[in-house]
């Protein structure tokens, strides 16, 4: 009998409908999707739902009782100057202070109601730090250079209004781009003979540093924040998207949440128009081959993240490696190819879903791409349909069968008459010793395996020892892991991050096999696979033993290492 899907796709409503709201009442009756969910919004979320709805501009607003006193001179006269640098002949550049301000829309008088005065956007980009304060309450700017390729808080450089410097945007951005592109290892260009040094990933810098200034969303209670990594950068800005994310990557459509100040750092050659912007970026990164940025959405509070990892896709020493296994067949490859290629050196196996997560090109030239490599031979494969995998000739994954040479094949957890089982009331192997004889002669897991002291098995093939049975363990190993396997085993309907949780700490260090991971956590062995091992494994949080073949009933599982 033929079963049939039927999806409905519901498109996020646009800022123009926002907020969404029951009986004619937005106050208590106003609800926003967060994962599988609808949340009540707080008076605070809907107010400025609301201020998204009706202003296209945020930073136009006249400021009441504020004026030239609150300007930070030093800050206006260096944007003249950088102005002249860029366009020398630009008629602003001859008028008096005021109406330089005036022309960038950082003073205006509204003609309807006769009011003029600063505009929020001229405080922000100009403006000194009591000022802004007392304007923005919330307005926060954090800079953080931290020495370790972690999230900890530590840091080596930070920059912060502290009342030793303006506190603005302007200021902000000419202090914290300096120190973003300082020791930035990234090879200068030639163009028409002369070293050109703005390389595409100082461009990436400037628009992300920019584009996270322009579209934060002041009235949050969330901080600017820029950090500088070993192994990447990363920006967060208060305020969610304007638009959907995936029309934001593509670009072509600009809703800009401060449109003036996005005009202001526009006028000195900074930022990008017409929505080109987040393609820019990536388009910056994709030049060094390094992985694809990663711009997502947070809704509690809300805020807008990018991350752009320096991680190499093609190390010159993997480069060097395949030029030798292919010779002068390599250099004929095309990106993509290069990029699967590479993968499958360093992870060993790729797969067409793994590839479509690193990459931008469409899923169809991934599956092209992948059929090319195995019909020249320079891929093997092994599975079907979503559980094949390619590797490199030679390379082929270690198998379940490779490993657990002498042990049943069946499901039971118990290991066969005659292994290495305990007698009755002991711990130690009936056989008196604890080697476990290959059954075939001459097969690569040709090796004799053993258990250790605590009961785990011993595989030249891996890298970690297995837990294949509960019943051959130590006590004090199955303790531990029962003591981590509590929360689910005492509840039968727990969320995935605890679910998860529980899964890391017991596969930290060791291959778990999924009998035991089932028996240990009190869930069928089918159902923990698909709803939360596999996740892990997509988000690289988890290892398969055997990753040639993914549902094997022997799969066996273990934590990943932290870079």
């Amino acid at each position: 009998m033929e079963e049939s899907i039927l999806a409905v796709t519901i498109p996020r409503a646009t800022r123009k409908q926002r907020p969404v709201f029951l009986n004619n009442q937005p106050l208590g009756h106003t609800y926003k999707r967060l994962n599988d969910g609808d949340r009540l919004c707080d008076e605070e979320t809907i107010r400025r739902m609301f201020a998204e709805q009706v202003e296209d501009e945020r930073d136009i607003r006249i400021l009441p009782h504020f004026g030239m006193d609150d300007i930070d001179m030093e800050s206006l006269r260096i944007y003249r100057q950088m102005l002249k640098d860029e366009k020398p002949g630009h008629p602003y550049l001859e008028q008096d202070d005021f109406s330089f301000l005036e022309s960038l829309r950082g003073w205006r008088r509204d003609r309807v109601t006769g009011e003029s005065g600063l505009t929020l956007a001229g405080l922000l980009m100009f403006g000194r730090w009591s000022s802004i304060q007392e304007a923005v309450p919330h307005y926060f700017l954090d800079y953080q250079e931290r020495p370790e390729a972690r999230t900890e808080l530590r840091w080596v450089d930070r920059l912060v209004p502290d009342g030793t410097w303006s506190g603005n945007l302007f200021d902000f951005y000419r202090r914290v781009y300096r120190k973003l592109v300082t020791e930035l290892k990234v090879p200068f260009s030639i163009k028409d003979g002369q070293r050109k040094d703005d390389t595409p990933v100082h461009v990436a810098l400037r628009e992300a540093l920019v584009n996270t200034l322009v579209h934060a969303d002041y009235t949050g209670r969330v901080s600017v924040l820029v950090v500088k990594r070993p192994d990447m950068f990363g920006f967060r800005n208060p305020g969610g998207l304007r638009l959907p994310l995936d029309q934001v990557i593509r670009g072509g459509e600009s809703d800009c949440r401060n449109r003036t100040l996005h005009q202001m750092f526009l006028l000195i050659g900074l930022g990008e128009r017409g929505g080109s912007g987040i393609p820019k970026i990536f388009s910056g990164w994709r030049s060094q081959h390094w992985r694809q940025p990663l711009l997502r959405e947070k809704d509690l509070p809300e805020q807008t993240l990018l991350e752009l990892h320096m991680l190499d896709l093609l190390p010159h020493s993997v480069l060097d490696a395949l030029r030798e296994l292919f010779g002068e067949a390599f250099d004929r490859v095309d990106s993509l190819g290069r990029m699967v290629l590479s993968t499958a050196v360093i992870e060993g196996v790729v797969s067409h879903g793994r590839i479509t997560e690193i990459c931008a090109e469409h899923p169809h030239d991934v599956s092209l791409a992948l059929a090319r490599l195995e019909r020249e031979g320079m891929l093997r494969s092994q599975g079907r349909s979503r559980g094949k995998v390619y590797y490199l000739p030679g390379s082929a994954p270690v198998s379940p069968e490779q490993v657990f040479v002498s042990m049943p094949s069946s499901g039971s957890n118990a290991p066969s008459s005659g292994s290495n089982a305990p007698s009755s009331g002991s711990n130690a192997p009936s056989s008196g010793s604890n080697e476990i004889a290959d059954a075939r002669p001459g097969s690569v897991g040709a090796e004799p395996l053993y258990r250790d002291d605590r009961g785990c098995l011993i595989s030249p093939l891996l890298d970690a020892p297995i837990i294949d049975s509960l019943a051959v363990l130590s006590p004090s190993l199955r303790e531990d892991l029962l003591l981590h396997a509590a929360l689910p085993r005492t509840r039968a309907r727990l969320d995935k991050e605890n679910m998860a949780n529980a899964i890391l700490a017991i596969c930290e260090g060791r291959y778990v096999r999924l009998s035991v991971l089932a028996e240990l956590l009190q869930r069928d062995a089918d159902g923990l696979r698909k709803v939360h091992l596999d996740a892990l494994v997509k988000s690289r949080r988890i290892l398969r033993a055997f990753p040639g073949t993914p549902t094997h009933e022997l799969q066996s599982y273990c934590t990943a290492k932290k870079p």
